[in-house]
């Protein structure tokens, strides 16, 4: 498996910001499936990051949603029958369109049901799986260490992005820790589906899962520091982390990233 050492940690960084100034200029479609709770923010870091956002969960309407979308995020979150259906169509609507996904399992590890559907879900190989410590554990059977993280991946031949202290992505093959981002982070809710949407957002610019992934996690996790630098609490740290994806640039992005 590989892990960048001190020559690629540069590379690392410079896609990330080539992946962003794509984003400002192409303006990537992204259809997010999320949580009544995350809908507001989500598609406010997906504006200051440059996209284009919808969300609805019509079965009506939402196959043509993400037809006319770049990809789609799936999000666990608010797991209700309207969503559960909505998701089906949308999941057939990447597949005729050859389009990425990200599936965010949240909360499988709270009940059996959810981590059904979302091993469901997994069977049909998502782009890339956003999730967190107790939910891989849950859906791997194994605790979250990095030999475990990559041979999921391999498994389901799907991209892994493990949020925690610091945040792990893996393809199976190569392999990045990514230490930038802020306590704050943990505090304000639907920063992951934020995360996870920005992640699809990559994705529809750069069609290597990891390198997308990555350059993702970095975004968010940047604009988090910038964001707590004069933060009065976890109010005003929401406002300024959409702020600082709309200011984030490559320079700034490639002078603080932490990978490793």
């Amino acid at each position: 498996m590989h892990h960048p050492q001190a020559g690629s940690r540069q590379s690392v960084a410079q896609s990330a910001a080539e992946i962003l100034a794509r984003l400002r200029v192409r303006r990537a479609r992204v259809h997010c499936i999320t949580n009544t709770v995350a809908q507001n923010f989500t598609a406010n870091a997906l504006l200051a990051a440059g996209c284009l956002p919808s969300m609805t969960v019509s079965a009506e309407e939402v196959g043509y949603f993400v037809s006319g979308a770049q990809g789609l995020l799936v999000n666990l979150g608010t797991f209700d029958k309207e969503r559960r259906d909505a998701i089906t169509i949308a999941i057939e609507a990447t597949r005729s369109n050859a389009l990425p996904w990200v599936l965010d399992p949240v909360f499988v590890d709270r009940a059996p049901t959810r981590a059904a559907f979302a091993r469901e879900l997994i069977a049909q190989r998502p782009t890339v799986i956003r999730l967190n410590h107790a939910e891989f554990s849950t859906l791997a059977g194994r605790k979250p260490l990095p030999d475990a993280v990559a041979a999921y991946a391999r498994t389901g031949q799907t991209v892994i992005g493990l949020s925690g202290e610091s945040d792990l992505v893996s393809d199976g093959e190569r392999m990045v820790s990514i230490a930038n981002g802020h306590p704050l982070m943990a505090r304000v809710t639907a920063m992951g589906c934020a995360g996870s949407a920005l992640i699809v957002a990559c994705l529809a610019m750069e069609p290597d899962a990891f390198i997308a992934t990555v350059a993702a996690l970095l975004i968010i996790n940047i604009a988090g520091e910038l964001a707590a630098e004069k933060p009065a609490g976890p109010g005003s740290f929401a406002a300024s982390i959409i702020d600082a994806l709309y200011n984030l640039d490559g320079p700034t992005l490639i002078d603080r990233a932490k990978v490793r």
